[in-house]
């Protein structure tokens, strides 16, 4: 099947202020004792749920808050997903998410979740899910064997979103220019929605903000710096003026890779805080896990 169309601060204020100097310092810092976290300045209105739906940039894709990641420690062709779950146990998992809401799936080559992927959409109409999958193509030739072998592995005819994967050369636009244009094509084709790159370094990130061939970025972010481009106070601005280009901007690492589990409540807070981030991947290996994410995110986003 083919995919559907695209569907003041007051400066008299002393309070105000010293808020925004306050979490200007800390964002400078980079860093929280898990003791002094500052809920009350990421603290929000309103509840936000892991369900919401959410624009992403101006891709016209439409996902919710929360991805259903699928390749933690995913290296190899295979993840915890795929070594705990098996192919029915993350189809299954993927499903149950699906029922709370939760539409959104990552994937990647690199994670040999694909066929899983597949295993779901036995139960979930695929038109109803958006499926992004990542590609460490360089060439023309790779990238087109790429998008026929995941359309194949994934069973499905077109790809949500499709990502250059683990980008830390600043000179990635120029290197992967080739796959790039196919890349192009294949959107102009209706063979993909959406065309980007996941960064590791931040000079490749900067080069993903100034390239106008991105539309999504894959970033790595978190209040503590852990397993980021750069400290929070660098890696912030460059994915603010993303966003304000209309690149649709997802955040990963939100736990630190594992390191910050301890941290959970503060990493959402941060995270659901952050207006420039559309939605945001985290590895989820059980229900157990996904049953508390989807407990914690709307706790933790009005927490003061």
């Amino acid at each position: 099947m083919k995919h559907p169309k695209h569907f003041n601060t007051c400066p008299k204020s002393g309070n105000i202020r010293r808020r925004e100097f306050l979490r200007s310092s800390l964002l400078t810092a980079g860093a929280f004792a898990t003791s002094s976290f500052p809920h009350n300045l990421f603290a929000g209105a309103e509840k936000k749920y892991a369900s919401d739906r959410q624009m992403l940039g101006n891709t016209g894709i439409e996902l919710s808050r929360l991805a259903m990641g699928t390749g933690t420690s995913g290296v190899n062709k295979q993840s915890n997903q795929t070594r705990k779950l098996g192919v029915k146990g993350l189809g299954e998992l993927l499903h149950a998410a699906y029922d709370e809401g939760v539409n959104f799936w990552d994937s990647a080559d690199q994670y040999g979740t694909h066929k899983h992927l597949k295993g779901a959409l036995k139960y979930v109409p695929r038109e109803n899910v958006v499926i992004m999958t990542k590609t460490h193509a360089t060439t023309a030739s790779e990238m087109k064997a790429d998008l026929e072998r995941f359309k194949m592995e994934l069973g499905t005819d077109y790809l949500d979103i499709v990502l250059l994967h683990v980008q830390t050369d600043p000179n990635w636009p120029k290197l992967k220019e080739a796959g790039m244009d196919v890349l192009s094509q294949a959107r102009e084709d209706g063979i993909i929605r959406a065309h980007g790159v996941s960064c590791h370094t931040l000079g490749a990130l900067n080069a993903a903000a100034n390239s106008d061939w991105v539309q999504v970025d894959l970033a790595r972010i978190n209040p503590y710096a852990a397993s980021m481009d750069g400290a929070v106070d660098e890696v912030v601005p460059v994915l603010k003026k993303m966003k304000s280009q209309g690149k649709g901007i997802i955040g990963m690492k939100i736990f630190g890779a594992g390191k910050l589990v301890d941290k959970k409540d503060e990493c959402l807070q941060f995270a659901l805080h952050q207006e420039y981030l559309d939605c945001f991947t985290i590895g989820q290996e059980g229900f157990d896990q996904t049953k508390d994410l989807l407990k914690r995110i709307p706790e933790s986003s009005v927490r003061g």
